[in-house]
């Protein structure tokens, strides 16, 4: 009898010691799946960081493009009004043109004038 207490107790003992070794190895196991979860979401983060990102630079270059452009409108805007008072200068020229031929043809004060040139210094200077 007792030597079949013994060998029950071996038998035991071992089947405990298979158990704490595969439950070490599960407990790995559940460490390495969980460390992955987390390095996973880390990685998700940091991908939609960057994206993010990039959203953000293009959307600033679209407004400074923007920019770019409405300030290009004014200047072609100034020209064009320029190359049609020459233009139209030039057509009515006899002789040499007066200062007041030229104020009829753009048909703008002198101070309105003075202001749109005030303007497109400082916008030339911010720039």
């Amino acid at each position: 009898e007792k030597e079949m207490w013994n060998r029950e107790r071996q038998s035991l003992q071992k089947s405990l010691k298979q158990a704490d070794a595969e439950l070490s190895k599960l407990r790995a196991e559940l460490r390495s799946e969980a460390f992955l979860r987390e390095l996973g979401s880390d990685t998700e983060n940091a991908v939609l960081r960057r994206i993010y990102g990039k959203y953000l630079r293009a959307e600033s270059f679209r407004k400074a493009l923007i920019y770019q452009k409405k300030y290009l409108l004014l200047l072609l805007g100034g020209f064009q009004e320029c190359e049609e008072a020459t233009l139209a200068l030039i057509a009515r020229m006899g002789g040499q043109p007066s200062y007041t031929d030229l104020e009829i043809i753009t048909h703008h004060s002198k101070g309105f004038t003075r202001f749109r040139s005030a303007v497109r210094v400082s916008i030339a200077i911010s720039r």
